[in-house]
C-alpha cells in the first residue's frame, strides 16, 4: 500500500532534519510513501508566499497525513505562529506528547519517566481574542467552550484505553478560574464515567510543576488546557533530556501532523549538525497512525541502541557526528536487526 504524505520541510535546520527522517522511513517502509513537499513559515515569506500558503493546507487536506519540520514564528512582530493557525484551520484539536526516558547520554536527573501529555489544542488564550480597552490596558479572552473540552476528554481516555495507560491527570487551575476550568473538570468527570476501569485523578497546575520536580514517575497521563499543556509539555521534555528527543502529534478528526517540537536553530542551520531524532520519532508516531507497527517499532528500536550501543552522535548528546552519520548509523542499525530476526 502506498501513501502520500505532505512535508513541511521547515525553516532553519528543518530541511536537514526533516531530509535525515526522509531517509529513514523510506528504508523502513520500502519507500512506499510519496512525500509531497510544501513551504511554510519564513522559507515560505522569503519566496514571496503567506506563512502558511494555501497550497501547503490544500495538499494536507488532500493527504491527511503530514509530517512537519520546526518553523519560525518572529517575535513580537510579524506574522502569528505557524503551528497555532495550521491547528485551528485544520481542527487538529489534540496535541499529543509522548515523553519517556531514553538509554545512552542524554543529562537527565531522572530515570524511568514514562508519561503523555496531551493538550487541548484549539481555545484557551491561543484562539488569539485580544485588544486594547485603552491605552496601556490589553484585554486577552481565554474561551473554554463544552463541546471542545468534552472531545479532548474523549480523545484522552480512547488514548489511555488503546495504549495501556491506567491514569490521568486532569490539571487546571479552578481556583483562579472556576467558570472556565470548573467545566475543563465538569466534562473530564462526565467522560470519566464511560471508563471506570481507568484512574482519575485532578491537579490544580502549580502543584503539578512541584510534584513533576519532586517525582516525574508517578505520573501516566496528563491532560490540561492549551497553554498549560504549551509550557507543561516543555517542561516534561526537559524532564528526559529536551525537546531535542521528544515527538510530537497533532490530531483532529481527518487529519494529523506531526513534528519535532523543537525551534529552528538558527546558528548551526546549514551546518550539517543537527540532531535528527525528534522528527524520527515523529515519524514512528505517524507509521503506527497509518498502521505501519512493524517499521515504526524498527525506528524506535534503532534510535534506542544508538544511544546506548554507539558513540555516533551529534554534539548535544556529547558527540561529533553530523547529521548524515548519525542518520547512517541508524539504517546500518535497523539493516543489523532486520538481518538478526
Amino acid at each position: 500500500m502506498r501513501y502520500a504524505v505532505t512535508l513541511f520541510t521547515g525553516d532553519g535546520i528543518g530541511p536537514e532534519v526533516t531530509a535525515a527522517m526522509v531517509r529513514i522511513v523510506d528504508h523502513v517502509t520500502n519507500g512506499t510513501i510519496d512525500w509531497e513537499p510544501v513551504l511554510a513559515g519564513s522559507t515560505a515569506v522569503a519566496a514571496g508566499l503567506t506563512p502558511l500558503p494555501n497550497a501547503a493546507l490544500d495538499s494536507l487536506r488532500r493527504n491527511r497525513i503530514a509530517i512537519k519540520g520546526p518553523l519560525q514564528t518572529p517575535v513580537g512582530k510579524g506574522w502569528r505562529s505557524v503551528n497555532v493557525t495550521l491547528r485551528q484551520e485544520m481542527d487538529l484539536y489534540a496535541c499529543v506528547r509522548p515523553v519517556e526516558t531514553l538509554p545512552g547520554p542524554a543529562v537527565t536527573r531522572y530515570e524511568a519517566v514514562d508519561l503523555v501529555v496531551i493538550r487541548e489544542n484549539t481555545e484557551g488564550l491561543y484562539t488569539g481574542r485580544e485588544h486594547e480597552v485603552v491605552p496601556g490596558v490589553i484585554e486577552a479572552l481565554k474561551i473554554v467552550t463544552k463541546e471542545a473540552s468534552e472531545r479532548i476528554m474523549r480523545f484522552s481516555f480512547e488514548h489511555a484505553r488503546n495504549n495501556g495507560r491506567k491514569k490521568l491527570t486532569i490539571v487546571h487551575k479552578s481556583s483562579v478560574t472556576p467558570l472556565s476550568d470548573g467545566l475543563f473538570l465538569e466534562c473530564a468527570a462526565d467522560v470519566a464515567e464511560d471508563y471506570p476501569f481507568l484512574e482519575v485523578e485532578t491537579m490544580q497546575l502549580d502543584t503539578l510543576a512541584m510534584e513533576l520536580v519532586r517525582d516525574p514517575t508517578r505520573f501516566d497521563m496528563l491532560v490540561m488546557g492549551n497553554l498549560d499543556g504549551d509550557v507543561m509539555s516543555d517542561l516534561c521534555a526537559g524532564l528526559v533530556g529536551g525537546l531535542g528527543l521528544v515527538p510530537g502529534a497533532n490530531v483532529g478528526n481527518g487529519h494529523a501532523v506531526f513534528e519535532a517540537v523543537h525551534g529552528t536553530a538558527p546558528d548551526i542551520a546549514g551546518m550539517g549538525v543537527a540532531n535528527p531524532i525528534a522528527i524520527i520519532l515523529s515519524a514512528e508516531l505517524m507509521l503506527r497512525h497509518i498502521g505501519e507497527a512493524t517499521a515504526a517499532t524498527a525506528v524506535r528500536s534503532a534510535v534506542k541502541q544508538l544511544l546506548l550501543e554507539t558513540k555516533v552522535l551529534t554534539r548535544d548528546l556529547g558527540g561529533t557526528a553530523s547529521t548524515k552519520e548519525l542518520t547512517d548509523e541508524l539504517l546500518r542499525l535497523i539493516d543489523l536487526n532486520m538481518e538478526a530476526n
